[in-house]
């Protein structure tokens, strides 16, 4: 059986995954592109088992506690074009997160992270397109080798983003499910831009959109989530 460790370094909140992270670790014991779907915030330091499901999906077990669920998926997303880098750059200063942020050490778009420990992707409203975006320089530490970003730090930049283009209030929502697919690998220390939009809203369920995309412009990976605004608003893990 297979076996999955979040360290803490790639926390969301203080005590549980980077949900986006935790997608990717997921995904990457799969056999196919998967749909996964957090049950529970998967706890730090603590070994996961993995379970193979009969139809290729995948369920994580802490003990005998489910945290998450994967299943065989596909993934329709109408990709919206990139933003120039330096719009990215200015929507950036614009970032909600910078007045007031509910996780601010979060590995992915934590401010208290420094460059090397977080990925710092401070998206912002850009609204003449509609969007957040953010730039984003990988640094060395997500290098899986061979210069290119590992495939696990690409699923956690499609996070954070997705929350911002959804919650622009600021309000409590848990990341629910993520499906993403990464075209190709970007490398250590180029210049990237991400971008998230708003799908869809039902009741507390929000859709987002969230894609990264090189230097030049091309689609390297992108992202369907669902994020879900829990019924207390005492619920502060997501």
């Amino acid at each position: 059986m297979k076996t999955l460790t979040i360290a803490s370094r790639f926390c969301g909140p203080p005590t549980s995954s980077n949900g986006g992270y935790f997608v990717g670790m997921v995904a990457s014991l799969a056999a196919r592109r998967v749909s996964v779907r957090l049950l529970k915030p998967p706890p730090l330091d603590t070994e996961f088992t993995v379970k193979e499901l009969p139809d290729g999906g995948l369920q994580v077990l802490n003990a005998d506690d489910p945290i998450g669920e994967a299943r065989p998926a596909s993934l329709q997303l109408d990709v919206r074009p990139a933003p120039e880098y330096l719009q990215a750059l200015e929507a950036s200063r614009r970032y909600a997160g910078f007045r007031s942020h509910r996780f601010p050490t979060c590995f992915v778009c934590g401010t208290q992270r420094t460059r090397g420990d977080g990925l710092r992707i401070f998206a912002g409203p850009l609204l003449e397109r509609g969007v957040v975006a953010a730039p984003w320089v990988p640094d060395a530490s997500l290098d899986r080798g061979d210069g290119k970003v590992s495939p696990e730090f690409m699923s956690a930049a499609l996070d954070c983003p997705g929350y911002y283009a959804v919650a622009p209030d600021d309000r409590m929502m848990l990341l629910a499910e993520l499906t993403a697919h990464v075209d190709r690998l970007v490398h250590v220390d180029s210049s990237c831009t991400i971008v998230g939009w708003h799908v869809g809203s039902s009741g507390r369920k929000h859709e987002a959109g969230t894609a990264i995309f090189d230097g030049k412009g091309v689609l390297c990976a992108k992202a369907r989530a669902l994020w879900i605004e829990p019924r207390s608003a005492d619920v502060t893990a997501a």
